[in-house]
């Protein structure tokens, strides 16, 4: 079992924060998180949309990035940028010789259909291949698409994908405690549950048998909310709450002091 796998198997589930550039990646991994995840909706914010397919070259470059830290890295990898299995195997390997230990597969499509469960477990099947040791976190995006029977579909799916070699499933959009809980139990590998500020608490989800939580876009969604409140409040005459790093503190972060 790898470093990272281990750490979907302690007592209390592993939290992955989910950085947008190294900046951000230092901060959390200087406030001891070993483990840290990319968000797509953060990389794809320089300019492209979300879950589109569009910016491979974007991922790939924040992983060169980030895959030498002091930190486990996990890749949100969209669906592999690609139809073609092979061509997301390839992928895979460019982000585990960039450092990345763990790869985010998702079935959901930006035209808010799911791509077909035999061809994401052939995606699945194909980066197990090719790279054995890469923790492949396969998600399904049935709870926030809206299928008819998401519960039924998600069965199904997840079935197919641990088949396929997943190392771990991704429910985002599952909120609701009996549906975790029975999911839990339903699964053989460790099942990831998007935080939700609505939802159960951190302690909560790890006593429902969730093994891994992630914060997905919350804490860059979070720091935007921040970076236009403090600039709201100067242009209001008001003293901005908060206390941001300083220059140094960021220049020492990211290594160019």
């Amino acid at each position: 079992m790898t470093p990272f796998a281990a750490l979907h198997h302690q007592d209390a589930p592993l939290l992955l924060p989910n950085a947008w550039d190294h900046a951000s990646a230092a901060a959390l991994a200087a406030r001891g998180f070993a483990a840290i995840g990319t968000t797509s909706l953060g990389v794809a914010a320089a300019g492209l949309a979300d879950g589109a397919g569009t910016s491979r070259a974007e991922t790939l470059l924040l992983a060169r990035r980030l895959g030498r830290g002091a930190f486990l890295l996990s890749v949100d990898a969209e669906g592999g940028f690609s139809d073609d299995p092979a061509a997301v195997a390839e992928l895979a390997g460019e982000l585990a010789a960039a450092g990345a230990v763990g790869v985010n597969l998702e079935d959901g499509r930006a035209d808010g259909t799911l791509t077909p469960a035999a061809l994401h477990a052939a995606k699945i099947a194909a980066v197990k291949a090719a790279v054995p040791d890469l923790f492949v976190n396969a998600r399904t995006d049935t709870h926030w698409l809206g299928v008819p029977d998401p519960v039924e579909e998600t069965a199904q799916r997840l079935t197919l994908y641990q088949q396929a070699g997943a190392d771990g499933v991704f429910v985002p959009g599952l909120t609701e405690e009996e549906g975790i809980a029975a999911l839990a139990g339903s699964v053989r590998v460790p099942l990831n549950i998007l935080y939700s500020p609505t939802g159960p608490t951190l302690s909560r989800l790890g006593e429902l048998g969730v093994r891994r939580v992630s914060l997905g876009s919350l804490l860059f969604r979070s720091a935007l909310e921040a970076a236009v409140r403090t600039a709201v409040d100067v242009r209001e005459n008001r003293t901005p709450t908060g206390r941001p790093p300083s220059y140094a503190e960021v220049q020492r972060l990211t290594g160019s002091d």
